[in-house]
């Protein structure tokens, strides 16, 4: 009974992590839409893309401390319908200060389910003794690619915002709250032990560092690739939205596939290996002659970059394997967004002021930071030693080591 249980779980926490992926694609490739149907010009633009992230980065601190007190499968189950509530917010609008409360409501309801969806990852992944992670952000690949692919159907049948993502959402939302009756959350509910305790956050930092250098690249793909495909590599108009919908392609194969490598190699090689892949992806970009060759280097970016986030959720559950876990991945969420925060203004700074060529190499030697700390995404036994004494406040307990 308990199997059919977590079979269940799993099922729909990978619905819902395929139901974001169709919402957050939804907005993003929509941007211009909504710029144009609000009249917000070029300088406000960026304004209201960054106050998105920096709410979730704030909601995702709230889910930290709100879940030592609900459960996290309570903070997804409404944090879920709000998101696509919010979409529709976005599209149903007539000013500019609806959809500056509509994209705030996106933002805050967005840090809240991707906090909670990873704590439920993370626990179930522990439930299940192997590596699962992996599993589910494949099908947030999956629900980018469907999401994308809806919202270029709109564009291409001038539909407006709203009738776009009216199907999306009449079809999603009642599947949602359906799924998350059966939501698993971990077994152990120690509120007192929720915290990382002392030192933990340091122990932390790594992944966090990690995290931040793994969605610079993620943004620097999803924000420069058609602009870097047509006018540094004379690609066509329509050559250059290629290149994205190619890496969400590739990020969902290497995603699909990961989880069996982690269970064969082990997490520490296959991050290894994704960093360089992806490292070698920045390079070949940087370095293309021509558009098909730079086709080429994002293709390498999605199948390196897309096993480096969902095991570092992964890790931060293996260090804190017990209640603690949940205000790890809470912690470990925000620098999700500090990432992508830094990624597009930091490629666009360096290109206007120097060549995107040079600026292409910038994401390539962030991302290499991982390889420093590669052991991070192994056994805690092993990042300490047999007999050396682990730091205070992180209690490995047994099964620490399963992945």
């Amino acid at each position: 009974m308990a199997d059919v249980r977590l079979r269940r779980g799993r099922g729909a926490l990978g619905f819902s992590f395929f139901v974001q992926g169709v919402a957050f694609a939804l907005l993003v490739t929509r941007i211009p839409a909504i710029q144009d149907r609000y009249g917000i010009s070029d300088g406000l633009l960026p304004a209201f893309l960054a106050a998105v992230p920096i709410l979730a980065g704030a909601a995702s601190v709230g889910t930290e401390h709100l879940v030592k007190r609900v459960a996290p499968s309570v903070v997804l189950r409404w944090a879920q319908p709000l998101v696509l509530l919010s979409l529709l917010g976005v599209g149903a609008g007539s000013s500019m200060w609806h959809v500056a409360v509509a994209l705030g409501a996106f933002g805050l309801s967005v840090g809240a389910l991707d906090a909670s969806m990873n704590m439920l990852g993370v626990s179930l992944q522990r439930a299940y003794g192997r590596s699962i992670m992996l599993g589910f952000h494949a099908a947030y690949s999956l629900g980018g690619i469907l999401g994308a692919s809806a919202a270029w159907a709109g564009a291409h049948w001038h539909l407006g915002l709203f009738e776009s993502y009216l199907p999306a959402v009449v079809v999603l939302l009642p599947l949602v709250l359906v799924g998350s009756r059966f939501y698993v959350d971990q077994s152990e509910k120690a509120v007192a032990e929720k915290g990382l305790g002392a030192g933990g956050f340091k122990l932390l930092l790594p992944l966090c560092l990690v995290m931040a250098c793994a969605y610079i690249g993620d943004s620097t793909v999803a924000n420069w690739s058609a602009k870097y495909l047509q006018d540094v590599l004379g690609s066509s108009e329509q050559l250059a939205t290629v290149p994205y919908n190619v890496y969400m392609v590739t990020t969902l194969i290497g995603r699909a596939v990961g989880d069996l490598g982690v269970r064969r190699f082990g997490a520490v090689a296959v991050v290894r290996c994704g960093t360089v892949v992806a490292a070698g992806g920045f390079a070949v970009v940087a370095a293309a002659p021509g558009a098909w060759v730079g086709m080429l280097g994002f293709t390498l970016l999605g199948i390196g970059l897309c096993v480096i986030v969902p095991q570092t959720f992964a890790a931060a559950g293996r260090l804190f394997p017990g209640a603690a876990s949940d205000t790890a991945v809470a912690r470990l969420n925000i620098f999700n967004y500090v990432g992508f925060l830094i990624g597009s203004p930091l490629v666009g700074g360096i290109g206007d002021a120097w060549s995107y060529r040079g600026a292409m190499l910038v994401p390539m030697v962030l991302v290499l930071i991982t390889l420093f700390y590669a052991r991070s995404f192994g056994p805690v036994e092993a990042r300490y030693g047999v007999g050396h004494e682990r730091p205070r406040g992180v209690d490995v307990g047994r099964g620490g080591n399963e992945v």
